[in-house]
């Protein structure tokens, strides 16, 4: 399902770190070596149909490479 962040992620929290990271070696092969972090926050997201749905969302972090692999875990609206 496509969406579009509206808006600054609030309540982030870090769920793993380093090797507490199922998807590590994964993360590693495609965006390169860094101190990965996977977190969750809320945000208001734009979905393809155009509706606005306040969503908790997942995704892993390293510094330098960004926010990579985004997925809504659940629609809280």
């Amino acid at each position: 399902m496509p969406f579009e962040l509206v808006g600054e992620i609030t309540n982030i929290e870090t769920i793993a770190v380093g090797d507490a990271i199922r998807d590590l070696g994964r993360l590693q092969n495609r965006y390169g070596a860094g101190r990965w972090r996977k977190l969750k926050g809320i945000v208001t997201v734009r979905l393809s149909t155009g509706r606005l749905r306040l969503a908790e969302i997942h995704w892993y972090e390293a510094h330098g490479i960004g926010k990579k692999r985004m997925k809504i875990k659940q629609f809280l609206d």
